[in-house]
């Protein structure tokens, strides 16, 4: 039920809204003139005001000046004379959002209302997601601990006051949209908006248009115009996400666009206006790119303005235990669940492990681990961090195989050898320092042996001997319950 607030001086008209507008369900408030109206404006708060222009006391101009000193988005209806067209105008451009003349129809009437109040509701809607996001997307919302990332923000604060141009550099997963939509909100630019665009997941014969728009037959398929983001993010800020993946011919335009604000539409001739703020990221070393010939240098220079580099999730530990409560936090609200303490072992595995996917790897973990509960305790188990690091591991041999192919002493493929018997040379696809023998032999116990002499090595050390070993602490754990190894605290070196 939305409070309607009248204005009308003439007791017949204001008693024949009133008629007309009881049965719609609303909270009806009369006033006999403006400074009446004013007066229950304050009391009441209306949704809406529907006030006659000639009044005694206040007028209706008057009124609308009062009220849009307190209220910018309250929808206002003016009613005046047939003829008066010229003060109609004037009280639009006063702040009335429409006008009917009389005398008017009832449906005409209530048509103006209901678009009102639609209207207003939309615009309630727009000022709370936007509250939403500017507290979703605020410094101070960003989960950090560590000294490391805390410099980092400190100096994404100082810049976000300006206009100048940033660049992020980081792994993939670091959080350089966070921090780029947090530099937006945090700038005078945050009324305006904040447009991304990936340019890595763009297929380079469509990126032009994406970033530029098109013009209406420019190309196969352009059926109509269509803006560009440089120019859906005029008056407010332009996120280039991974910019080194860019094609050198597009680097040359985007440069133009930056230094002058000015492009054209591809297949256009108008030039168009821009004022926008560039903040762009990339898992790359564009300096390296430079030196290869597969970035402009000039570019480089204009994008390289204020760099901040987001160190990976594996340099601030501290951060992880905090960030996986607030994770865990997150999901158990989106799917209903109870949020669940992090048991010893879970904060061993989680800090353990290297998190080469960043936040964005330990928030799918979360997620994954979250479907899975059953209970009121994060476990180990429920984190599955052996089959990431088998995953992991698994990804880095292949890497590392293709980029040293055959003098890894590693063959991928399952080629019958040509003679069984010949010995391989140091170097060959078939060479390793280990040979099996002949007979053959027990892995499972070879494993433990090893284990146990590691352990020995380094006086009970876990860390130590996982690192003589090639394990990470959490597989290293896993294979001292897998082989029912324990540690004698009393021999552990200090």
């Amino acid at each position: 039920m939305a409070r309607l607030l009248i204005a009308e001086d003439e007791e017949r008209m204001r008693r024949l809204l009133g008629m007309l507008l009881s049965n719609a369900d609303h909270e009806l408030h009369l006033a006999a003139d403006g400074k009446e109206a004013l007066s229950m404006y304050e009391e009441h708060s209306p949704d809406l005001l529907i006030t006659d222009l000639r009044m005694p006391q206040m007028s209706g101009m008057d009124l609308i000046g009062a009220i849009r000193e307190q209220d910018a988005e309250m929808p206002i209806i003016v009613i005046t004379a047939f003829g008066s067209i010229e003060a109609a105008v004037d009280a639009m451009r006063a702040g009335a959002t429409d006008f009917v003349t009389k005398p008017f129809e009832e449906a005409r009437i209530r048509v103006a209302i209901d678009h009102a109040l639609q209207s207003r509701e939309l615009i309630r809607e727009n000022t709370h997601l936007r509250r939403e996001l500017r507290t979703r997307y605020a410094f101070d919302s960003i989960v950090v601990e560590d000294n490391k990332m805390d410099r980092v923000l400190e100096l994404a604060r100082q810049v976000a006051k300006t206009s100048s141009t940033v660049i992020l550099y980081g792994e993939s997963g670091t959080g350089k949209e966070l921090v780029s939509r947090a530099v937006h909100e945090a700038s005078p630019r945050a009324r305006g908006p904040f447009v991304a665009l990936n340019c890595a997941a763009i297929p380079e014969n469509l990126l032009e248009s994406e970033l530029f728009g098109h013009e209406r037959g420019s190309f196969t398929g352009a059926t109509d115009a269509r803006r560009g983001r440089f120019e859906m993010a005029d008056g407010g800020t332009l996120f280039l996400d991974e910019i080194g993946e860019m094609a050198p011919e597009l680097q040359a335009k985007v440069l133009r666009a930056l230094e002058s604000r000015e492009f054209e539409r591809v297949g256009g001739t108008r030039t168009i206006r821009t004022d926008i703020r560039i903040i762009a990221a990339t898992n790359k070393n564009l300096r390296q790119l430079v030196a290869k010939g597969r970035f402009r240098e000039d570019l480089f220079y204009r994008l390289n303005v204020f760099p901040l580099v987001l160190p990976p999730l594996r340099e601030r530990t501290h951060d992880i235990l905090p960030l996986t409560e607030h994770f865990l936090d997150r999901f158990a609200k989106e799917m209903g669940h109870k949020v669940p303490r992090i048991s010893p072992e879970a904060e061993e595995a989680l800090l353990g492990h290297r998190w080469m996917g960043n936040v964005r790897e330990l928030q799918n973990v979360i997620e994954r681990a979250m479907i899975l509960i059953d209970g009121d305790t994060l476990t180990a188990e429920l984190l599955q961090i052996e089959a990431l690091e088998s995953l992991e591991s698994m990804s880095q041999a292949v890497e590392e195989y293709e980029k040293s192919g055959p003098s890894l002493g590693i063959t991928l493929n399952s080629k019958k050898e040509s003679d069984a018997g010949d010995e391989a040379e140091p170097g060959s696809s078939r060479w390793h320092p280990f040979r099996i023998p002949e007979v053959g032999f027990n892995l499972e116990e070879h494993e433990r042996a090893l284990i146990e002499q590691a352990i020995e090595r380094t006086g009970s050390n876990k860390t130590a001997a996982a690192r003589m070993l090639g394990l990470t602490r959490a597989t290293m754990r896993y294979r001292l319950e897998k082989h029912n190894i324990t540690i004698d605290e009393k021999k552990k070196k200090p």
